[in-house]
C-alpha cells in the first residue's frame, strides 16, 4: 500500500513490488501507468492533476522529463477541453481530428473517421500505419482505396504535402488500378501495365487506364497458365459491364515477353 495519493503498490508474479498511478476526473477512473519507482508514479500523477487544474498548458507543453505517458496526457487534455473521453491519443477539433502517433508524429482524420480510430490504436511497423482489428493487422491506407504496395507519389499522394494528413479532401488518387502507372506524354497521358515476377515487366502502354488494368488482368492468367502460382490481385473495372470487359480482353495487346515468362 502506498502512501501517495493516486498511487497503488502491487506486485509481479515473481514478487517483485511496482506501482501503479491514476486518478478521477469528471467520474472517470484514469489509468496512468504503472512504475518501477514510488516517486515516478507520484510524480505521474501529480502531471495529470497539474493538466487537469492549469488550462494554460497544451500539447507542447509535454516535456520528454514528465513520468507522465505522452498518450495519457494527450488523452487527459482531450477529455478536458472536449469532455469526451478517448482510450486512443486523440485530440478533437471542429471538422478534424489529430491521432498523436508519437509527439512529433501527428495524423490528420476528418470527424466521420472519429469513433473508428477511437476504438482502433494505431501502430507503425516497417514504415506503415496499420490497427488490428478481430486478431488481424490492417494498413490504414486500404480504408482510402489506396491498394496494397501502392507508392507514395507514385500511385497516390496528399495534396497539401503532408503524408499524415489523411482526410479525405487531401487525398489524391493517380493509379486506380493494380499494376498500372501513369505517365505524360508529348502533353497526354499514358498508361503503362506492369507485372513484377523477379523484376517488373511491361505489359504493353495504352491509352486507357481501363485497357491497362485489363492488360494486367490478362498478363495475370498468362503468367498463371504458365505455371506461376503468385497471387496477384486482379483489377475489376466497375465502369464495363461483363461483355464490354471480355471484348477489350480479347483484344487488348499483351508483349510476347509476357508469354515468355515461366515459373
Amino acid at each position: 500500500m502506498s502512501t501517495k495519493t493516486g498511487v497503488y503498490a502491487t506486485k509481479k508474479k515473481n514478487g517483485e513490488v511496482y506501482y501503479r498511478a491514476s486518478l478521477t476526473y469528471k467520474k472517470k477512473h484514469i489509468s496512468l501507468g504503472s512504475f518501477d519507482l514510488e516517486t515516478d508514479a507520484n510524480q505521474a500523477y501529480n502531471e495529470a492533476k497539474s493538466l487537469i487544474e492549469n488550462s494554460d498548458i497544451i500539447i507542447d507543453s509535454y516535456s520528454d522529463t514528465m513520468k507522465l505517458p505522452f498518450d495519457k496526457f494527450v488523452i487527459i487534455l482531450n477529455f478536458r477541453d472536449n469532455n469526451i473521453y478517448f482510450s486512443t491519443p486523440i485530440y478533437i477539433y471542429r471538422n478534424f481530428f489529430e491521432y498523436y502517433l508519437t509527439k512529433d508524429t501527428i495524423l490528420k482524420f476528418d470527424r466521420d473517421d472519429l469513433f473508428f480510430y477511437a476504438s482502433h490504436k494505431i501502430q507503425q511497423k516497417g514504415g506503415y500505419l496499420f490497427v488490428s482489428d478481430y486478431g488481424s493487422q490492417y494498413k490504414i491506407l486500404a480504408r482510402y482505396g489506396i491498394k496494397p504496395f501502392a507508392v507514395y507519389g507514385r500511385d497516390y499522394d496528399m495534396i497539401n504535402g503532408d503524408k499524415y494528413d489523411f482526410r479525405y479532401s487531401n487525398i489524391r488518387l493517380i493509379n486506380n488500378y493494380t499494376g498500372v502507372l501513369v505517365e505524360e506524354k508529348n502533353g497526354k497521358p499514358v498508361y503503362t501495365a506492369v507485372i513484377h515476377k523477379i523484376g517488373n515487366h511491361i505489359i504493353g502502354r495504352y491509352d486507357t487506364e481501363e485497357d491497362a488494368a485489363i492488360a494486367y488482368n490478362k498478363a495475370v492468367d498468362i503468367l498463371h497458365n504458365n505455371g506461376i502460382q503468385k497471387n496477384y490481385t486482379k483489377n475489376y473495372i466497375i465502369s464495363l459491364k461483363s461483355e464490354e470487359y471480355q471484348k477489350k480482353y480479347e483484344n487488348v495487346v499483351i508483349s510476347n515477353k509476357i508469354y515468355e515468362i515461366k515459373a
